[in-house]
């Protein structure tokens, strides 16, 4: 599973997208922290950080060292 974590200036929120039929648009479901955690401590997920004031993007998954993780995902990510 692929989530999105959102960095803005108010704030952060997670998300998943669901893609559809080729002429539809992708739907956006908004996600729990504790939903992503959950799954993320499971090991089967990957979430991509993106910066909204910068193009930036970061991936982390299970496998990334825990300063990684702490930094971008918080202490209930270990």
């Amino acid at each position: 599973m692929i989530y999105h974590k959102i960095l803005s200036y108010k704030g952060h929120y997670y998300l998943k997208e669901y893609e559809t039929i080729k002429h539809h648009k992708n739907r956006v479901r908004y996600l729990r922290e504790e939903t992503v955690a959950n799954a993320f401590k499971k090991g089967n997920a990957e979430i991509i950080v993106h910066f909204e004031d910068s193009e930036k993007t970061v991936e982390v998954t299970c496998f990334s060292d825990e300063d990684t993780i702490r930094k971008y995902l918080g202490k209930a990510f270990l």
